[in-house]
C-alpha cells in the first residue's frame, strides 16, 4: 500500500484507511452493528493488506473493536484516528482521556473535533481547541483537526492556524457532500498548500457509488490536494477489493 504524509503533521500513513463509521451516529455504524468480532477482524487483518490507518469515533462506537484488535498489532505501525463531539475544554479533555483509556494506548495520532459546521465554529469550539492543544503538548495526541460538515466550515478549516488535519466529504457525483466538488476542491487545494493534512470520506458516496469504484477512487485519487481517503468496507473481502484498486490508481 502506498504511503503519504499528512500535511505538515509529519504523520505517516497508508494512503488507504479503514473507515468504521458508515451511517455511523449515536454509538454505532454499519460497521459495528455487524458486532465488534467482525469489525476486530476487519481492522486487524488491514495490517497484512499495508493498511495502517484506522478512521474510528466515539459517535461511531468503533473503540471497543479497535481495542481488541490493537491487541494483535504493534500499536507503532498505525495511525489512529478518532473524533470528539465535545464543545467545552474541560470535556474534551476528558474524552481524550477516555479516548485513551478505551484503546489501550498512551497516545493518539489525530483527534478530529466531529461534524463541524457553520461559519461560527471556531468561536463555539474555542475550548475544545484549546484542550486539544495541550493534549498535543502533553505528548497524547500528535495532531488534531476538524471533520468538516460544511462548505462554510471547510473554508475556516483551511485558514485557521491549529487546524492540522481535515477529514472532508468527497467525490465525483458530489454525493452526500457539502457542495459540488467544483466548490469544494479549491478550498482543498488552498488548504493543502497551506500545510493541512487532508484526508477523504463519502469517497463511495455512502454506498451510492460501488458501481464503479474504481472511478470514484481515480477522481479523488486525481485530486492532487488529498493525502489519504477512508472507505468503510461492509463486507469480508471489500478492503482487500478497495485497498487494490488504491494501490492502483492512487499516483506515485
Amino acid at each position: 500500500m502506498k504511503l503519504a504524509t499528512l500535511g505538515r503533521s509529519g504523520i505517516r500513513t497508508s494512503v488507504l484507511a479503514v473507515g468504521t463509521g458508515t451511517h455511523g451516529w449515536a454509538g454505532a455504524s454499519a460497521q459495528t452493528k455487524k458486532g465488534d468480532g467482525w469489525l476486530t477482524r476487519t481492522l486487524r487483518g488491514s495490517a497484512k493488506l499495508g493498511v495502517s490507518f484506522w478512521d474510528l469515533a466515539d459517535e461511531y462506537g468503533s473503540h471497543a473493536a479497535a481495542s481488541a484488535a490493537l491487541r494483535g498489532v504493534e500499536r507503532s505501525s498505525l495511525v489512529l484516528a478518532t473524533k470528539t463531539t465535545a464543545t467545552q475544554r474541560a470535556e474534551c479533555g476528558a474524552d481524550v482521556e477516555r479516548f485513551l483509556s478505551e484503546l489501550g494506548t498512551d497516545y493518539l495520532d489525530i483527534v478530529l473535533l466531529h461534524a463541524v459546521s457553520g461559519e461560527s465554529w471556531r468561536e463555539c469550539l474555542a475550548g475544545s481547541m484549546e484542550s486539544l492543544r495541550e493534549a498535543k503538548d502533553r505528548g497524547k495526541l500528535r495532531a488534531a483537526g476538524v471533520s468538516i460538515h460544511s462548505l462554510a466550515a471547510l473554508r475556516g478549516a483551511a485558514e485557521e492556524p491549529w487546524v492540522d488535519v481535515i477529514l472532508a466529504r468527497l467525490n465525483y457525483a458530489g454525493t452526500n457532500m457539502d457542495a459540488p466538488p467544483r466548490e469544494v476542491l479549491p478550498i482543498l487545494r488552498d488548504a493543502h498548500a497551506a500545510g493541512k493534512g487532508i484526508y477523504a470520506m463519502k469517497v463511495l458516496g455512502c454506498g451510492d457509488l460501488c458501481a464503479d469504484v474504481r472511478r470514484a477512487v481515480g477522481f479523488v485519487a486525481e485530486a492532487g490536494c488529498v493525502d489519504a481517503m477512508t472507505i468503510g468496507p461492509t463486507e469480508d473481502g471489500h478492503l482487500a477489493e478497495l485497498a487494490g484498486v488504491v494501490e492502483q490508481l492512487w499516483p506515485g
